[in-house]
């Protein structure tokens, strides 16, 4: 048996101690009788963050089906984890770091929310006064659930689970939740700058895929990608499956940012279905022009960059402008990504090409084609004569982008001081699900060879089988 140390039952002391100071927080329930609130407003809501939740299992999928099959359960796993403890520290303080009290614009007080105190009975927030506060913190819960969960893409086959746990607390809470609030709470400095992201193409995608980058940086090439080694992706069904995840729950993520049941959300669902499609298309048909063949993995990526990029504009410019929107951000990462295909960069499930560049093409293409016709809160966009959105738009974007890679950096850094980042070159090599979680992919599933003859735990995996 593997001896017990001091960094193995820390974690659990931290979890064990957060539950007793829990117990001493006074309970609160809602205050029904809040003027405003609108139960179809609140039935969406609900709705609308379910669809959220579900979108990180969808990124397990979708990440999973693409690595190596020895480590599909790690990377899985390392994007599903943050279900737990994102949900646990945004209780405790991610909430009110983001939304608490401004602190010079840049960050929240942690004690105005501490442990959700408030938040059960509190007045509705200025931006959705027909929810009940507890309705907002849980949506925007799903927002920083899936963020760190991006990052994992980068990074994947070689870095160690709980390294990354620990990357994934820091970041939310100094990464995430600074650029949240600078972003969607009214005193924040981007939001008071005029800086618009409807659904969180700063705040989520351009933040991780810019500490994607960081991290990619950090813990260098795998062994595969410096020998140049083909990776076969492990799964494509499961590519799929959690792209089909991801544009389901993505509705609620964008279409539910109106914050409320009503013709603004109704919008942003089509714009997000139109850009998706658009983006997805675009991605194969571009393959096809440079002599590729179309390929379900093509067709996915391409569609989850459609929801990148709209997702800052959702619920700011209209249907066809949507779908130029999403053609334009499938050809500018194509591109990124085959740039970085033949660089020693090795972001292994191209997180910055998709969710960085992605994010960066769609703010900017806010700027270009926000209307007031769409969204009566906001200006237009530069391609209604107002360039100074667009420049808004563009320093917000180098600021998120500046802040997220260097701060990133420094957090990747400071944990490999305390605790290795990476894998060893033999735990690599055996492949993460059994160094890291003593767990096999396709263990106990039969396999089939071109001759139909069923073969079952077999070791070794060639071209020639396939699964049932």
């Amino acid at each position: 048996m593997k001896k017990i140390g001091f960094k193995s039952v820390f974690p659990l002391i931290v979890l064990a101690l957060i539950s007793i100071v829990a117990i001493f927080i006074p309970a609160e329930g809602v205050n029904l009788e809040q003027a405003g609130i609108n139960s179809a407003d609140v039935a969406w809501i609900l709705v609308a963050s379910t669809l959220v939740f579900l979108m990180t299992p969808g990124l397990s999928f979708f990440y999973g089906g693409m690595v190596n099959r020895k480590n599909v359960i790690s990377t899985m796993l390392q994007s599903f984890i943050a279900t737990g403890l994102i949900s646990v520290i945004w209780v405790v303080v991610g909430f009110s770091l983001a939304f608490g009290e401004s602190v010079n614009g840049f960050i929240g007080n942690p004690a105005t929310f501490f442990f959700f105190s408030g938040v059960a009975p509190g007045e509705p927030w200025s931006l959705a006064p027909t929810i009940p506060l507890l309705l907002f913190a849980l949506f925007q819960m799903k927002f920083a659930v899936i963020t760190p969960a991006l990052v994992v893409g980068a990074v994947a086959e070689r870095i160690r689970f709980t390294a990354y746990i620990l990357f994934m607390v820091l970041f939310s809470l100094l990464v995430y939740a600074p650029i949240a609030h600078w972003t969607w709470h009214p005193d924040g400095i981007l939001f008071k700058l005029g800086v618009l992201d409807f659904a969180g193409g700063t705040v989520v995608h351009i933040s991780a895929g810019c500490a994607a980058l960081a991290g990619a940086l950090i813990l260098k090439r795998r062994k595969d990608h410096i020998q140049k080694k083909s990776i076969q992706p492990a799964n494509i069904p499961f590519v799929l499956l959690g792209t089909g995840l991801l544009w389901f729950g993505w509705f609620g993520f964008n279409a539910g940012s109106a914050l409320g049941a009503n013709g603004l959300a109704a919008s942003a669902f089509a714009t997000t279905n139109t850009a998706t499609a658009a983006a997805g298309l675009g991605w194969i048909l571009f393959d096809a022009a440079r002599g590729r063949k179309p390929s379900a993995l093509g067709f996915c990526i391409g569609a989850v960059v459609g929801m990148v990029a709209i997702t800052p504009a959702a619920g700011f410019v209209g249907i066809p402008h949507s779908m130029f929107i999403g053609l334009i951000a499938s050809i500018v990462s194509n591109l990124f990504v085959h740039w970085k295909s033949r660089s020693t960069i090795d972001d292994t499930l191209d997180v910055f090409p998709c969710h960085g560049v992605g994010g960066i093409v769609g703010m900017l293409l806010t700027g270009v084609f926000a209307s007031s016709v769409v969204n009566a809160a906001i200006s237009d966009g530069w391609w209604y004569g107002n360039i100074d959105l667009f420049k808004n738009q563009l320093l917000g974007m180098l600021l998120v982008v500046g802040y997220s890679f260097c701060m990133s950096w420094l957090i990747f850094k400071a944990i490999n001081l305390v605790y290795p980042l990476r894998v060893s070159a033999e735990e690599e090599e055996l492949g993460l699900d059994v160094s890291q979680h003593d767990e096999k992919y396709l263990e106990g599933q039969m396999l089939i060879d071109r001759k139909g003859r069923l073969k079952q735990d077999e070791p070794a995996f060639t071209e020639e089988k396939q699964y049932i």
